[in-house]
Formats: C-alpha cells, structure tokens, sequence
C-alpha cells in the first residue's frame, strides 16, 4: 500500500474531528449529526416508562392468542424504532399488556401518553408487489398458521384469505409469478416470498423457513395484523433508574480515565506505536457512539458491556501489531519491512478473533431481543471498526510517520536492542 508521508497528519485530523462531533454532534442549518448527548439510553441508565394497555371497544376478555397478537405488534413497532431496552408482559386474566420502555434522549419530563398512543395503534399489515402497491390487507386474512410440509418435513406458514381477498391475490399471483410477494408490518418488512404460480382457492403457502420459531414469528405477525381491536393506555407511571441518577456521570469518568491509563501505558511500553494505538482506539470509540447516536439505538447496560467488550479486543488487536512490529526490529530488520511484515503477521490473529466474534454478535442480533440485542449490535460494530481503524487506519499513520525524518528513529517503535540492519 502506497502511502505518502503526509497523510498520517489528514488521518488524525480526520479522527479528531470525527470524535469531537461524537461528542458534541452537529446543528448547522440542514446539517445535523446526533451526538454523545442525544444517545437514547435504557431504563436502568436514564429511567423510563411504565404502561398498561387495554383493549379498546371489546366487551369481552381477549383470548391469549390475541393478547400475542398484540404483543408481537408492540415488539414490531419498538424494533422499527430501535427502542431495544423495554419489557412487555401479558396479563391473561385481565387482558392487560404491560410495556415498560425508556425515555428518549434528551427528555426527562415529556408527555407519556403521547409516546404510548402510538405504540398502541393497531398495526397495518400489508401484502404488496415489487412495485410498493397494495395487493391484500390484514383484515382480508382470515387465518394462518404453522405446519409441516408433507413432502419436504419441513415448516411452512399457511394463509387464509376471506372471499375479497382470495380474489385480489389470485390476480396477483397470476401476474407475478417468479416475482417476492412483500409482507410489511406498518413499514417494516417482515417476509418476502416469491410468488411460483398462480394461486386459487383462497388458501397459500409460504415456504423456505428456517425453523419452526421462524415460522411461528411470521405467523403470529400475520395474524395480528388482523387483529380486531386497538390497543388504549389504561395509566402510565415514571419509572426510576435503578443505577441512580448520577450514575451515568460516573460511567463517562470512568470511561475517561480508563483510556486515558490504556494510553499512558501504550505511550510509555510501545512509543510511536502507542500514539498510532490510541488515535486507533479514539476512532473506535467515536465511531461506536455514533453508530447509537444517529439511528438511535437504545444503550443499555449489556450495551456499554459489548463497548467494552470490543475496545479491549482492539487494544489487544493494537498491542499484537505492535509486538510482532517491535520482533521483526529486534530482529535486525529494516522499519520499512519490520512494519509491513508485523501488520501481515498479526493480521490472522486480528482476523480470527474478531471474524468469530461479529459471527456470534449476528446470530445474537437475528434471535435476540431487547438487551441481548443491544450487546450484538454495539459488539459487532466495535469489532467491524478493529478492521478499520486497529488494522488500516493504524497502518497508514505508522507507514506514514516512518517516511519522515524525526520519525525513522527504530527507538521510536521500541526497538530494545541495537543491532545491526539485515541489507
């Protein structure tokens, strides 16, 4: 990789920047950039609310199908708004439902009624073609359900259109054979199938599930896209935060001071490299608070754990580089090669643990929910950004820096033992 001696000056600039509106964001005019101050933290960070729903205009106790109904509609529209730390629990013998889910960021004493009411609209499920049009609504379907397939074992979801709406999807599917089929909740896509041939009779099939759970999710969803009733906030309370209300504050001093001792010791043991390391590290973690910020996801504990989680595997992705740097200079190597060859070397260890880790933070994100998701998402994009900023953007600032003269001391990169260069 070609790197002029220059660009270690833009690439720490760049990474100074990019913190400081991590930090502060961004209100200039139409540009606006969230930062640290708006992240959307959990119920036990920030406190929250606290709701009961009930039915509305129902003279009856829902059944317990229904209640799951509307429950998988509240999951639904809280994932689209990435509130992840939240509870939801169905009382049967009521027919209540109770939501607790953070405040937004930034609000300490806003109308919670408002927050609840649109929680508790009854969801809009739509079937639609590669075009975005309407074909067949919820209330078109009559019932579906989850059964194996004779032929292949495997889990299917079955449909049940009332006569209005077998006749709109039968035209449908005669039009769109080899086309999806787009199911979306609100707007948020839930299933895409594709359409093999036309369909009659009023009854489909949607195939090629994963699992047995899948096919249930996507049925419950399908379901309570019909179902009958609205959901009212019956009261609401404020809830607390269980960490204490300075407790946040003592997190970001800690936090401070913590990488500011990471710093000193990679300053002191590594020298150059130690700089390169926390200039890495910064990025890092400026990019991971954006990464909250913006589309506002909801931090919660187990979240800030896989923040710390990933910035310890970037100091430890920092300190590999740095040692097999400082062998191959111990070696009698040249720094030119002693960097490319300690980057090349380093870079499988690198890889393997955090390739293996965003795998497991994938698998953590697709079936968990709430706070187990919240520690995939923050997990997975620090290790992605150990790639990035531990790996390519450390590399092109050290390159850089041992281009120029009162940088191509070995001593810098912690050379221990002179010895005499290989020609």
């Amino acid at each position: 990789m070609k790197t002029n001696k220059h660009v270690y000056i833009i690439v720490m600039l760049l990474i100074t920047g990019i913190a400081l509106t991590a930090v502060f964001g961004i209100n200039a005019g139409p540009l606006k950039i969230r930062g640290m101050k708006d992240i959307r933290f959990g119920i036990d960070i920030k406190g929250g609310v606290e709701a009961v729903f009930e039915p509305s205009n129902l003279d009856r106790v829902p059944t317990e199908s229904e209640l799951e109904s509307a429950r998988a509609i509240l999951e639904t529209r809280m994932d689209a708004q990435n509130i992840l730390d939240r509870e939801i629990t169905v009382d049967k013998g009521s027919g209540h439902i109770i939501v607790r889910f953070p405040w937004k960021s930034g609000e300490t004493d806003f109308d919670p009624q408002k927050a609840i009411a649109e929680l508790g609209e009854t969801a809009r499920l739509t079937f639609r073609d590669p075009d975005g049009n309407i074909i067949v609504e919820g209330k078109d379907v009559k019932e579906s359900k989850v059964q194996l397939d004779k032929r292949s074992n495997q889990p299917v979801v079955t449909l049940e259109f009332n006569d209005e709406g077998a006749k709109a999807f039968e035209e449908a599917t005669g039009r769109l054979i080899n086309k999806p089929i787009s199911i979306y909740m609100d707007e948020t896509l839930i299933s895409s199938p594709m359409v093999n041939e036309k369909i009659t009779g009023g009854n489909s099939i949607i195939t090629n599930m994963k699992s047995t759970e899948e096919a249930k999710a996507l049925s419950d969803k399908i379901n309570s896209g019909a179902l009958p009733f609205s959901l009212v906030s019956k009261n609401h309370s404020t809830i607390t935060p269980t960490m204490g209300s300075g407790a946040l504050g003592v997190m970001v001093k800690a936090g401070v001071i913590a990488f500011a001792v990471v710093c000193i010791f990679m300053l002191v043991y590594y020298r150059l490299l130690g700089v390169v390391a926390c200039f890495a590290l910064l990025l890092q973690i400026a990019v991971q608070l954006l990464a909250l910020s913006i589309p506002q996801i909801t931090l919660t504990l187990t979240g800030i754990a896989g923040i710390i989680l990933s910035i310890g595997m970037g100091v430890d992705a920092n300190v590999i580089i740095s040692e097999r740097i400082r062998e191959e200079l111990n070696g009698g190597k040249t720094l030119g090669y002693s960097i490319d060859t300690g980057y090349n070397k380093a870079f499988s260890a690198v890889f393997d643990g955090n390739i293996t880790t965003i795998a497991a933070s994938i698998i953590m994100m697709i079936f968990g929910t709430g706070a187990l998701l919240s520690f995939g998402y923050t997990l997975m994009i620090g290790c992605i950004l150990n790639f990035v900023s531990g790996v390519t953007a450390s590399k092109i600032m050290t390159k850089s820096m041992s281009m120029n003269k009162v940088f191509a001391k070995k001593s810098l990169y912690g050379l221990k033992v002179k010895v005499k260069e290989a020609k």
